[in-house]
């Protein structure tokens, strides 16, 4: 296997933005450092950050798509955001002292009957979709053919991954369930595949609702895409590096 590491994204606020990194120092046993750190609790929800938390207790793209477009940047070693979207004036925050500001934001991107309540900090884990600390592995082999499936290209931010790899075949990540793999520094075992929602089917770039990939998934008889694993030795990892399936 000749594949390699191709680019590295977190998401510091579940399904608020995304941000490309030019390197990552993993730890066994956690997530990204930076991702899912922080999370939208939706109104109603009793949540505060203490422990893992099921993702139907925070706002979504699933069910507010125009958080699809957000995007987040950010200077090295500050601990404020800058965060974008086309409909709405850019706002820069720290999440620890802005919360209240962040929820403000967001609010005219939300459908009608969803509100959001507040912003909490995980505590133990990110908030990522598995209730242990994964890190999501993407195939650009995959998602290509994906998009000729759905008939035109699409960004691959439609997926929300963190590592994403080259030179592999379409669906080769799938025969990696239960196998360790080596990128770089680290070793990741990978536990199993990531099932799709309805936040697929929003443009990264406008947040409104324009392809059915999940249609497209289940015309390979599953709503699949990509693999979660967990890291078992740390390490560095940088774009380049080669993917060795142990």
């Amino acid at each position: 296997m000749t594949a390699q590491l191709s680019q590295i994204w977190v998401y510091p606020i579940k399904a608020v933005g995304r941000q490309l990194l030019e390197s990552a120092i993993l730890a066994p046993s956690a997530c990204i450092p930076g991702d899912r750190a922080w999370a939208v609790a939706r109104d109603g929800a009793k949540v505060d950050g203490s422990q893992w938390e099921r993702c139907g207790n925070f706002i979504r793209a699933a069910s507010a798509p125009m958080l699809q477009a957000v995007s987040i940047t950010s200077k090295a070693l500050e601990s404020t955001f800058t965060l974008t979207h086309p409909d709405r004036p850019d706002i820069k925050i720290d999440p620890a002292k802005d919360g209240d500001a962040l929820v403000n934001w967001l609010s005219p991107l939300l459908p009608e009957g969803l509100k959001a309540a507040k912003l909490v900090q995980a505590q133990t884990q990110g908030m990522t979709d598995s209730a242990y600390p994964s890190i999501t592995l993407c195939n650009f082999s995959s998602h290509r053919a994906v998009s000729q499936r759905v008939g035109r290209e699409m960004s691959i931010h439609r997926w929300r991954g963190n590592l994403w790899i080259d030179d592999l075949a379409p669906w080769e990540e799938f025969d990696w369930i239960g196998r360790e793999v080596q990128i770089g520094d680290c070793v990741l075992f990978v536990e199993d595949r990531t099932e799709r929602c309805r936040s697929t089917e929003a443009n990264p770039e406008t947040g409104h609702r324009d392809a059915d990939v999940l249609g497209a998934l289940s015309s390979w008889d599953h709503a699949d895409f990509s693999v979660l694993a967990k890291v078992v030795r740390g390490g560095s990892i940088q774009p380049g590096n080669k993917v060795h399936l142990l």
